[in-house]
C-alpha cells in the first residue's frame, strides 16, 4: 500500500492511474465500467476509450444517467443480475455506490470478475464508521428525502436510497480485498459534498465526534481506494 493521501490529489491520483493503465495496453482502446452511473461524478479520459455505465433501476439514477453524455452504452437494473461480461474491462469505477446495496460483496465480486488481469477497480464510498455516515444512518429515509435539497443544495439531484452495511468500511473492504485476493496501491480519506460545504451538515458531525469521544471521526466522510486485480490473481485464490 502506498499510503494515506491528501483528498487534494485524489481526481488527479486517480486519473493518473488510469493513464498508466492505458500506457500499459500500449495505446489500444480503454475499456471502462462505471458501477453506479446515476450518480453524476463522470470520469475525464483523454484516450480513445468505450465506457460502459450500470446502476440500480432508480427514479433518480435513470433520471441522471439519461442526462450523462459520457456513457457508450449503459443498463438499469438489480446490479446482481445486470450483465457484466467476465474480463471485459481495464477499469472499473464505483463512485458511491457501495453503501446504497444490500449486499455489496455480491455486486463487487461481479466487478471484479469484470476486470481483466491487471486491470484496476476505483472505488469511492462514505465511511459508514465516520460522523456523517453515522448521522446518514440513524436518519430515517423519508426524514433524509424531505430535508434533502436543504442538506445538499438546491441544484444537488435527487438522493439515493443508503444502505450501509457493515463492509463499507475501510476495515471492511481491506478485508474483502484480502479475502479474494486483490491488492490496495493508494487509499486516503477525504470530505465532499454536504459534509465538506453545509455548515449545519459540518456541526452535526463536530457533535458526533464529541458525543463519541473521537471515536467517530467528523475528519472524514469519504473513502477513495485503488485496487489492482494482480496477474497471479487465480493463484492467489488458490
Amino acid at each position: 500500500m502506498r499510503g494515506m493521501r491528501s483528498v487534494a490529489t485524489r481526481g488527479d491520483l486517480i486519473e493518473r492511474r488510469i493513464q498508466e493503465q492505458w500506457t500499459e495496453r500500449r495505446g489500444r482502446r480503454l475499456d471502462v465500467l462505471i458501477a453506479g452511473c446515476g450518480w453524476p461524478d463522470p470520469l475525464h479520459l483523454e484516450m480513445e476509450s468505450r465506457v460502459v455505465g450500470i446502476d440500480e433501476d432508480h427514479p433518480a439514477a435513470r433520471a441522471s444517467v439519461e442526462s450523462r453524455g459520457d456513457l457508450t452504452s449503459w443498463a438499469l437494473g438489480d446490479l446482481r443480475a445486470v450483465p457484466v461480461p467476465p474480463r471485459s474491462f481495464d477499469v472499473v469505477y464505483a463512485p458511491f455506490l457501495l453503501e446504497r446495496l444490500e449486499h455489496p460483496e455480491l455486486v463487487l465480486d461481479r466487478l471484479v470478475a469484470g476486470l481483466r488481469l491487471n486491470g484496476l477497480l476505483l472505488l469511492r464510498v462514505r465511511d459508514r464508521d465516520s460522523a456523517y455516515g453515522t448521522c446518514a444512518r440513524l436518519t430515517p429515509w423519508p426524514l433524509r428525502r424531505l430535508l434533502w435539497h436543504r442538506i445538499a443544495g438546491e441544484d444537488a439531484p435527487e438522493p439515493l436510497p443508503k444502505v450501509y452495511g457493515p463492509a463499507i468500511s475501510r476495515a471492511g473492504i481491506h478485508a474483502y480485498c484480502l479475502t479474494r485476493g486483490l491488492v490496495v496501491t493508494d487509499e486516503f480519506l477525504g470530505t465532499s459534498g454536504p459534509a465538506a460545504d453545509r455548515p449545519l451538515v459540518r456541526a452535526a458531525c463536530t457533535v458526533i465526534e464529541a458525543v463519541s469521544r473521537g471515536r467517530i471521526p467528523a475528519s472524514h466522510d469519504e473513502i477513495t481506494m485503488i485496487i489492482r486485480k494482480p496477474e497471479d490473481y487465480f493463484t492467489r485464490l488458490l
